[in-house]
């Protein structure tokens, strides 16, 4: 396993990173991106502290459902890059398996290239939603040929790529980037299904940085994103050679699909572990701001709790489902139920802005108007405005302004923006998860049990008395 320094000293590789129009030759040492790169080094230590005999915890793929289960939870806590990179593993696993009795050759490259970066413990970010060009228009009818990432050229030893990935987070900060298919693929669209792994350093990589990261000189002000937060990478490849070792897939269109599928699968599982615990913490900020506005008697106060309650329950619940009803897969990995973790994705992320209202109307206009810390500190205004901002002799005026900094950070400002539509569209959009919850829901068996019901058809149970 590396250490949190040896990851540091690992990033000066050359990279081309660039932030706010200038490239980044010291990542650690930047005074915006630096804090990212710590957060990943302290990942690296807090899993070190987990190790059973020298081994990350995490680097394995599951066989068992409790397996699962624990690994889930790990990497839940492990930070941002953990999670990245453990999902970028387990799309390997889960596409290799996928592509068994259709690519052997491929097969043979994915499990040699995980169990290289398991040894070296390396971190994988995910590079998969191409530029794209006109929406309406298929890869190969785009006015630019580029708009989809393709290859543009082959050699005996390999290929080179073209292109660009967006929205890749922390693509800066990892050590390879899984570059993958966006969607299917047809007939006459070979150079477009390509899947390779790059290193980050490779020449004609460069990667432009977008971060939510305040840059408040008080970081009290920003509770939750002024202590992690990771930029999103806009991945570019300027002709960019992969030997064949490294490529996944070439040009086999019927099978582009397949990692795409395969990593929405493990995102969503990630993102619906989010969002299960982020609920709770809805709930729990509601339930404090009402208590210090002196509201917990108001019905609709009342109401609005008992249904961010109901939502964080659901989430939860589909979470648990998933990780119960956990497949075996071809080689013998675990992977959560599709049905459960798509649904439980769709929910949480269909409801989270109604959630984000309760609570906002709950707390009030002080979410973005309280002053801060910093005032209540100024001898001159800050005794008035603890005065003003308390409720009662027992509601501190800093407490509820602390309160209403971290609902503003979590949901009203820079981090909470990213939040609600990365709450939609990390994993694919709503879409995706209506279409894979109704690929796996069981119609026939739902079908069979309504015409039971009408009288058309016998329960195979005994005698049915309706619903």
């Amino acid at each position: 396993m590396l250490t949190g320094e040896q990851y540091k000293a690992s990033l000066d590789d050359g990279r081309a990173t660039y932030f706010e129009g200038e490239r980044v030759k010291d990542l650690p040492g930047h005074p915006v991106l630096g804090q990212v790169v710590q957060n990943v080094a302290d990942g690296y230590d807090w899993l070190a502290g987990q190790s059973v005999d020298g081994t990350n915890p995490v680097s394995g793929i599951p066989r068992t459902p409790d397996e699962l289960r624990q690994k889930v939870e790990l990497v839940h806590h492990a930070g941002m890059m953990a999670h990245v990179n453990y999902t970028s593993i387990m799309t390997l696993a889960t596409a290799a398996g996928r592509l068994a009795g259709a690519g052997p050759q491929y097969v043979e490259r994915i499990q040699a290239f995980t169990t290289s970066a398991q040894h070296s413990d390396i971190r994988i970010t995910q590079c998969i939603t191409d530029a794209k060009g006109d929406r309406s228009l298929p890869p190969s009818r785009q006015d630019d040929p580029d708009a989809y990432v393709r290859v543009v050229d082959r050699s005996s030893d390999g290929i080179v790529i073209r292109g660009a990935k967006l929205h890749i987070t922390a693509a800066s900060f990892g050590h390879e980037l899984m570059t993958i298919p966006t969607k299917a693929m047809k007939p006459g669209e070979e150079q477009y299904a390509i899947a390779a792994m790059i290193p980050v350093n490779a020449p004609g990589v460069k990667i432009i940085n977008t971060t939510y990261a305040p840059r408040h000189p008080d970081p009290r002000h920003f509770p939750v994103s002024g202590l992690e937060s990771f930029p999103e990478g806009f991945v570019i490849f300027d002709d960019v050679f992969v030997p064949n070792d490294r490529v996944f897939l070439d040009g086999e269109t019927e099978h582009a699909a397949v990692f795409a599928h395969s990593l929405g699968l493990w995102e969503r599982l990630g993102g619906l572990t989010s969002m299960a615990d982020g609920a709770d913490v809805m709930v729990g900020l509601a339930q404090l701001i009402a208590e210090a506005n002196g509201l917990t008697r108001v019905g609709h106060v009342k109401e609005k709790i008992a249904e961010m309650i109901i939502h964080a329950t659901v989430v939860r619940a589909c979470l648990e489902a998933a990780l119960v009803h956990a497949e075996t897969g071809v080689f013998g990995a675990v992977f959560p139920n599709e049905l459960y973790t798509n649904a439980g994705k769709y929910t949480g992320a269909a409801s989270y802005n109604l959630m984000v209202r309760h609570l906002h109307d709950i707390a009030g206009a002080a979410v973005v108007t309280a002053p801060s810390l910093l005032d209540l500190e100024n001898p001159e205004v800050g005794p008035l405005a603890r005065k003003y901002m308390s409720t009662s002799k027992d509601v501190d005026g800093e407490y509820r302004t602390r309160l209403f900094h971290v609902i503003r950070d979590l949901t009203a400002d820079s981090y909470g923006g990213w939040k609600q539509v990365t709450n939609v569209q990390a994993g694919g959009g709503l879409y995706a998860q209506r279409i894979v919850t109704r690929k796996h829901y069981d119609m026939d068996a739902a079908k069979h049990a309504a015409l039971v019901v009408a009288g058309l058809a016998q329960d195979a149970h005994g005698p049915s008395k309706g619903i």
